[in-house]
């Protein structure tokens, strides 16, 4: 009879304190999570921190997290045994155990393996009682995302010539007259060339007028990236060819850098897709500009570049119109009979205009 009353007991006990926390679990309550760093580069180091706060009397039996995370997110190696390979990113999970008024803070130590913009506020949090007899579970849709900067190239790993697309666009705006800025006009010399004449002065004072050209203080670098590996190219970019175009990606940000460090306006244009964007077939353009300001701003942009022509390339190129008097550097893998044409028109306004492979290899 003792035996069956110490059954009894038991099952009235299991009852009641799976209604009693199936009950309470979730309430005074809270789990929140956040990256340390909102922005970081690829390959940096940081944190995702895992904070959780039980403010009632009843202690949480045992709680855990679960969130599927962006492949891009790789947790250090002690954390192995919380991270499963899913067809979608990584399955990663914490467990917990609640006193009555406690709270729980865990950093978890991860490498930033790719680019781009990547969510891991999708939390589902299962709750239960001491014999697993009753759980439940929520799912959490909390802010936590970070932004993945490409990689930074050392002094060492920009090539040669696009140093010396800099080191010519910075002396050259210097020393050479700009055909876009005109200070002024004086009488005709012999040696002017007739493109200079400013036909309605010459009018007015009855003598040939020639304009003065100034010299450009702002030398300006303009980067375009073409994302096609050839011009027939409009899905996605093979997987092989990944990581060839992480490093233009990379390249462009360097050299980018390189020119606002140096005194000048950079910017940036690519015939990619944008994440985030609707508006789609006008690829990306940041105009040159100066200052640090400027660059966060281009690596915000090339953090969402997509790996997908948005357009074709001399289609893109077309689009340009408004770009003259700048010193140009394009990175693509090929230049055929279109791009070269729409080269030509660029250089006809005013443009220098350089053009090397994705690898940085001088093409022409």
């Amino acid at each position: 009879m003792s035996v069956l009353w110490l059954v009894v007991l038991t099952a009235l006990f299991g009852t009641v304190q799976a209604l009693l926390f199936a009950w309470f679990n979730y309430k005074q309550l809270t789990y929140s999570r956040y990256f340390a760093k909102t922005t970081a580069f690829r390959g940096e180091k940081t944190e995702l921190i895992e904070r959780i706060r039980n403010e009632k009397l009843l202690p949480v039996p045992w709680l855990r997290a679960e969130s599927r995370i962006p492949e891009a997110i790789v947790f250090s190696a002690d954390e192995g045994e919380k991270q499963q390979d899913e067809t979608n990113g990584m399955y990663h999970k914490s467990l917990f155990f609640l006193s009555p008024m406690c709270a729980i803070t865990r950093h978890h130590l991860i490498t930033l393996a790719k680019r781009g913009v990547f969510d891991a506020g999708g939390v589902a949090l299962t709750v239960g009682d001491l014999f697993g007899l009753n759980k439940k579970t929520r799912l959490l849709n909390l802010d936590c995302s970070i932004t993945v900067y490409p990689a930074l190239p050392g002094n060492d790993d920009i090539p040669d010539p696009a140093n010396k697309f800099l080191g010519d666009a910075l002396v050259k705006r210097w020393i050479m007259p700009d055909p876009f800025l005109v200070s002024g006009i004086r009488p005709y010399a012999q040696g002017d060339s007739l493109k200079d004449i400013h036909w309605k002065a010459s009018a007015k004072s009855e003598s040939l007028q020639v304009k003065v050209r100034d010299f450009t203080s702002d030398p300006k670098a303009l980067v375009i990236l073409n994302i096609q590996i050839n011009s027939r190219q409009w899905a996605q970019v093979p997987a092989h060819e990944e990581e060839n175009v992480e490093r233009a990606i990379s390249l462009a940000a360097g050299i980018c850098l390189r020119a606002i460090k140096s005194g000048m306006s950079a910017g940036f244009a690519c015939n990619a897709e944008m994440l985030g964007r609707e508006k789609a077939g006008t690829g990306i353009y940041l105009a040159t500009a100066p200052g640090e300001a400027q660059f966060e701003g281009i690596l915000e942009t090339m953090a969402r570049i997509v790996l997908k022509p948005d357009l074709n390339f001399h289609t893109f190129l077309s689009g340009l119109g408004d770009v003259h008097g700048e010193d140009i550097l394009i990175l693509s893998d090929y230049v055929n009979e279109d791009v070269e044409k729409e080269i030509a028109l660029l250089r006809q306004k005013g443009n220098t205009v350089k053009v090397l492979s994705l690898s940085g290899r001088e093409i022409r």
